[in-house]
């Protein structure tokens, strides 16, 4: 017996539907994919992200072909950039017959950072997220970083004789622009508008001046966004941006919020 091939087995998704429905988004989710991402530092870094692929799907099929969307992202090898990411949005929609195509890339990024007094190198790991969408007339690219960052309570400090209370939070930057705007410069201008930034490794000077650093620049989750927000208003690159910020209270059982989008 004749092995039987993709041509000679038949195929249910194309059948035709009859329900007159419409599907936004159908595809492949949490695809695990190793892709090199463009590194200020060293021109590019290797990294594994987790991908999502999607497409819209007309009322009048059945079903989209699944195994079209990996083969898409194999085609186009493992190198992930914007103009990248907008030929595998046309392969997309070509493959699939597609009016709308959609991915997702989430990865974390590293950046070899030093320690403020010792020098001390460690790397620091920042999630990363690539978001893109294509249409026929039209695409849409945008780039977040989540970047954790040091709060220190301006009213704690101004009423307590001994330190104030202060936490981790977390920043969340989306950003569309216009020219290349570097992964690590997004993560520089939140670390900027913070009390302090995060570091994987500090000695004790190093631990001494962040702490102190936090301590001469309190902030509160408010102040936090709008320091983001100011400095990304003053880059002509950026052409639309999303900025939230949550800090994880360390004297409360809640945590604070606040959010600037603009653009």
């Amino acid at each position: 017996m004749q092995p039987q091939t993709t041509a000679t087995l038949f195929d249910t998704q194309s059948l035709p539907d009859h329900r007159e429905v419409r599907i936004d988004r159908v595809g492949v989710t949490d695809v695990r994919f190793p892709i090199v991402v463009r590194d200020k530092a060293h021109s590019s870094q290797h990294t594994i992200a987790r991908v999502a692929l999607t497409v819209d799907l007309p009322h009048h099929f059945k079903g989209t072909h699944m195994s079209r969307f990996i083969e898409v992202l194999n085609e186009h090898g493992s190198v992930v950039h914007v103009d990248n990411i907008r030929e595998i949005l046309r392969h997309l929609q070509q493959r699939l017959d597609a009016q709308q195509a959609h991915v997702d890339f989430e990865f974390p990024f590293f950046v070899e950072k030093q320690a403020p007094i010792t020098g001390a190198v460690g790397l620091m790991d920042y999630n990363v997220r690539f978001t893109a969408t294509a249409s026929r007339k039209e695409s849409d690219f945008v780039l977040t970083v989540k970047v954790p960052v040091t709060t220190l309570c301006p009213c704690s400090k101004a009423i307590s004789k001994y330190g104030a209370h202060n936490q981790r939070g977390e920043v969340t930057l989306s950003v569309r622009f216009n020219a290349l705007v570097w992964i690590e410069e997004l993560i520089q201008l939140v670390e900027s508008s913070a009390s302090a930034e995060l570091y994987s490794l500090l000695k004790r000077p190093d631990e001494k001046a962040v702490t102190e650093h936090a301590y001469e620049h309190p902030v509160f989750v408010e102040d936090l966004v709008r320091n983001i927000a100011i400095k990304a208003n003053g880059d002509s690159r950026i052409t639309w941006y999303r900025v939230e910020a949550e800090n994880y209270e360390s004297i409360h059982n809640h945590n604070a919020y606040a959010m600037i989008e603009k653009g």
